[in-house]
């Protein structure tokens, strides 16, 4: 009996003798500065979750948006969270990047108009002014939202309003925007005085797409991090829906102006928007996407599924 209890004391002194395993570095680059959009990482950071999975993350907003997916390509960073859309345009042009992961998993995008303006379907948008902050994709997203209505960009006039979208609508710019968020422009507006409407581009003609997902450098991705990080966003996203009320004042909790109106409105509009399996991928989506900017005329050909995204958690 003696030696049979010397045996696990021994070994349970040996194991906290050990020095501790140095968690893993990981360098986050978000898309915008911290907010609702980026719930599940602020929670996964909060309540430990990086940690379990003995991971140190760092998360850096972006001077620029445009920069993220150019520090993954350059490997000055190992994740970024950038856009489905956008990924597809920069895999073509040659950056190598991949798509490891999902955060947002239903388009935000609309196209805005005013709610008591002459805009009242697809079809009203002829011969007025649509303002967008990004060229390339946002004017094949109307495009394809003008044909279902008969029309096509030679019937309106597209406007560069340089990321000032509700400004530009407010005050007449324009008749309508691309590019801007449901969940966000609508409450920005209504609390700048106005009331918005939005045509959802999912029923006004595109295929449906991941808003917000992880991207990764194909060529220098260490698949067994990337699992683990994927890992604990999914727990975040099911703290999220087990724990509303705890999730909601731990975010808000995070930052000073996180728990203001429009962030607080933006936490319910987005909160049933996250991807419960974050790191599953939806072959298909990618598939159409692809297709829709071949149609449109943006891309050349079209690559296949495996180029553009990967589960991680699949990966050998």
């Amino acid at each position: 009996m003696k030696h049979l209890l010397t045996a696990p004391l021994t070994a349970a002194m040996i194991a906290l003798a050990a020095p501790a395993q140095a968690a893993d570095d990981m360098t986050l680059m978000l898309d915008w500065f911290v907010n609702p959009d980026h719930a599940p990482i602020v929670l996964a950071q909060e309540k430990g979750f990086f940690a379990d999975e003995n991971l140190n993350v760092e998360i850096v907003a972006p001077a620029d948006p445009a920069d993220p997916p150019k520090l993954v390509a350059a490997g000055r960073a190992d994740l970024a969270v950038t856009y489905q859309p956008q990924l597809h345009l920069q895999v073509h042009e040659g950056l190598p990047l991949v798509r490891v992961g999902t955060l947002v998993g239903t388009p935000l995008n609309c196209l805005m108009v005013k709610a008591d303006g002459p805009v009242k379907t697809i079809a009203d948008l002829k011969g007025r002014k649509i303002g967008f902050s990004v060229a390339g994709v946002e004017q094949a997203v109307v495009g394809a939202m003008l044909a279902k209505a008969g029309l096509t960009l030679d019937d309106v006039e597209m406007v560069n309003v340089n990321w000032s979208l509700t400004p530009a609508l407010l005050t007449g710019q324009v008749d309508a925007t691309i590019g801007g968020y449901r969940n966000f422009e609508l409450t920005q507006m209504r609390m700048a005085g106005g009331e918005g409407r939005c045509f959802f581009v999912e029923e006004e003609g595109l295929p449906a797409y991941d808003e917000l997902i992880f991207i990764a450098n194909i060529d220098r991705m260490d698949a067994d991090r990337i699992k683990r990080f994927m890992h604990a966003i999914e727990r975040a996203t099911q703290y999220m829906l087990n724990h509303p009320q705890d999730a909601r004042k731990t975010f808000a909790a995070h930052a000073p102006d996180l728990s203001d109106e429009l962030n607080t409105q933006a936490w319910d509009d987005t909160v049933g928007r996250f991807a419960i399996s974050p790191a599953a991928l939806d072959h298909g989506r990618y598939a159409r996407f692809e297709a829709f900017l071949k149609d449109a005329g943006l891309v050349d050909e079209v690559l296949p599924v495996d180029r553009l995204a990967v589960d991680p958690g699949a990966a050998k």
